[in-house]
């Protein structure tokens, strides 16, 4: 499961690419996803603002990215808070597409569920 998910593979089958562009760093398509699987036809949006839920993944990604900054600066004695500011918001920067696509790809296999006979 967790390969799928980050490989951004259809939750059902796999396979199937969910993502039109394979770079989340692709800024113009970065959000676009195919409107179903190429290999077992599942229609990933099941309804509209289906991936509204998402932004709880993506908070919790966030707060998990957070900690883990807070955590190696306080590994290697970094003093203040300011510092962790600046650091944490350009990390978080630098991974939101990543984020951004890992919060969709979370929330379609917590609904969705692995089918190995569903491929056409």
């Amino acid at each position: 499961m967790i390969a799928g998910i980050l490989s951004n593979r259809c939750p059902r089958c796999r396979e199937g690419r969910v993502f039109v562009a394979p770079s989340p760093y692709d800024i113009k398509q970065m959000s676009a996803m195919h409107e179903r699987c190429e290999t077992c036809n599942l229609k990933y949006e099941m309804e509209t603002g289906f991936f509204y839920g998402s932004m709880y993944a993506a908070y919790a990604l966030t707060v998990a990215v957070s900690v883990a900054v807070f955590v190696a600066l306080q590994v290697i004695h970094w003093p203040g808070i300011t510092p962790y500011l600046l650091i944490n918001a350009g990390v978080l920067l630098i991974l939101s597409p990543i984020l951004f696509r890992l919060a969709r790809m979370v929330w379609l296999y917590i609904f969705i569920k692995y089918n190995p006979e569903a491929v056409d």
